[in-house]
């Protein structure tokens, strides 16, 4: 019988931002239908190539004491855009299972994080310093020419949130990425990668 794992989830991610975003999903436990899980969360220093080329060596010495792996990183940026995230994912978690995991996901984020950030949520504005502001921030980003009317999302989602937060003054830093993942409602981000994130750790994690 194979002993117990000490921890439940090793994370890899490609920067800060990454980190405070996916520390605060992890805290939505009612949202997840999610019971309370032990983790471990790294940043590889090599940041999204890093975690495509060498994630998996990474990751390698907790396959004995954690139960489950993930590996989250942008697709811009990453080295191989010419493949597809659905392409990256597929090969990353057959690597991870060569390497020893039994459940393990991979999940790039086409093109980047930011693209988690817009969705219709109200605290999406307040969290970026837009609260009752006049016009609403996405009114003025179409305005600005960074969303394209009854586009779902900025083309350019970073360079929207960069644009926005510098009207308005203010200071850019990776608590804004924790501060919308704890309250942004997790249902209204239809993002393919985010959708992907919410399946993984509700299989594993359920109540």
């Amino acid at each position: 019988m194979n002993a117990p794992h000490a921890k439940d989830l090793v994370i890899l991610v490609a920067d800060k931002n990454m980190e405070f975003a996916v520390r605060g999903i992890l805290t939505r436990r009612d949202a997840l239908a999610m019971r309370e899980l032990s983790f471990d969360l790294y940043v590889h220093p090599e940041r999204d190539p890093g975690c495509l080329k060498r994630g998996c060596d990474f990751l390698r010495p907790f396959v004995e004491s954690h139960a489950h792996a993930l590996i989250l990183f942008d697709h811009a940026g990453c080295g191989q855009e010419s493949l597809t995230p659905e392409e990256l994912e597929s090969g990353i978690e057959s690597q991870l299972a060569q390497s020893g995991w039994t459940s393990c996901a991979a999940i790039v984020i086409a093109p980047e994080l930011e693209n988690w950030v817009w969705s219709d949520s109200p605290h999406v504005d307040a969290v970026l310093g837009w609260a009752d502001k006049t016009p609403a921030l996405k009114n003025w980003l179409i305005d600005n020419g960074h969303w394209v009317v009854n586009e779902l999302k900025p083309q350019a989602p970073k360079e929207a949130l960069e644009a926005a937060i510098r009207f308005v003054r203010k200071q850019r830093s990776s608590s804004l990425y924790s501060d919308l993942g704890e309250k942004v409602g997790l249902q209204r981000c239809s993002d393919r990668a985010f959708v992907k994130l919410k399946d993984a750790l509700k299989s594993w994690f359920s109540v």
